[in-house]
């Protein structure tokens, strides 16, 4: 996706001064920036192929400064959505307002999506759900009740966040990479997946499941650990099946070596299972009609 180089050098020099002197400029290429980034037209990353032909997530640090930005230049404001509905925000993230020509499907009953935020044409949003600034929502993808998009987040084509999944926020630092979730990716309830975590194509993430850098995930098909480093993030393969595990405690009280004052503890770690085949496709298909 080509960026717009006179843009991306404004919001770098804004972003860089301790002052703004021109806070009628500054807004003016702030609200050009949020417009861009509300049509899905520049975002925190992207996939970019190298010239070997090999594609791989690309961070733009200079989105996220926009974004910090809006937030630096806004000023509280009272705001309301009819009678009822009243809360205080800046102004420069005002919520979005839809209409029939954006092709979203928002379900009445207390959703709310930022402006800055990219919801693809054939998204559906469950009340109550909420999608943050900066983040990218792609063609065909169901936020269920109760989920999360958080700041940054990127959100492949079809991918079904189910009932209060939480997609964390990287907003800050500038340069790390926000949680991605690739297309076809099935989220199950009450999952969370945090710290820029990436979920391949495909894959699934059973019900509880967390991930995060701390979070070292046990493949039992291939007989590997995949752990975050500090160059790149956790990394779920593609079509992975993951699912909540436990590991025993060895050190210390936690560990069971028969000793009647041993507490047998376990910690919570998540584990593939198996990777996607015809029988869970069947079971985790979405009808084409709730699109």
């Amino acid at each position: 996706m080509p960026q717009p180089a006179d843009l991306q050098s404004a919001i770098k020099s804004l972003a860089a001064a301790e002052t703004i002197s021109n806070a009628a400029e500054a807004r003016r290429i702030f609200l050009d920036f949020r417009a861009r980034l509300t049509r899905g037209e520049i975002r925190a990353a992207e996939k970019v192929a190298n010239p070997q032909g090999e594609s791989r997530w690309t961070v733009n640090p200079w989105v996220k400064q926009g974004i910090l930005l809006g937030f630096r230049l806004g000023e509280m404001q009272e705001m309301s959505d009819g009678d009822v509905l009243t809360f205080v925000d800046k102004d420069t993230f005002p919520a979005r307002r839809l209409t029939l020509a954006d092709r979203v499907r928002l379900v009445p009953g207390g959703s709310s999506i930022r402006e800055g935020a990219y919801v693809a044409p054939s998204v559906i949003c469950i009340p109550p759900m909420f999608i943050n600034v900066g983040a990218y929502v792609d063609e065909g993808s169901m936020i269920d009740s109760h989920a999360l998009v958080g700041s940054c987040a990127q959100i492949g084509k079809r991918v079904h966040l189910s009932a209060a999944a939480q997609i964390g926020g990287v907003l800050e630092p500038i340069n790390a990479a926000p949680v991605i979730i690739e297309d076809d990716v099935l989220i199950g309830g009450n999952c969370g997946v945090y710290e820029g975590t990436l979920v391949r194509a495909r894959a699934v993430l059973g019900a509880g499941t967390i991930l995060t850098r701390s979070t070292p995930l046990y493949d039992l098909v291939r007989g590997e650990i995949y752990r975050a480093t500090a160059d790149h993030p956790l990394e779920v393969p593609e079509n992975a099946v993951v699912v909540p595990g436990s590991r025993a405690v060895t050190k210390g009280k936690g560990k069971s070596a028969g000793k009647s004052d041993d507490w047998n503890l376990s910690l919570y770690t998540p584990v593939i299972v198996k990777y996607r085949d015809e029988k869970t496709d069947r079971g985790i298909e979405l009808e084409e009609w709730l699109r």
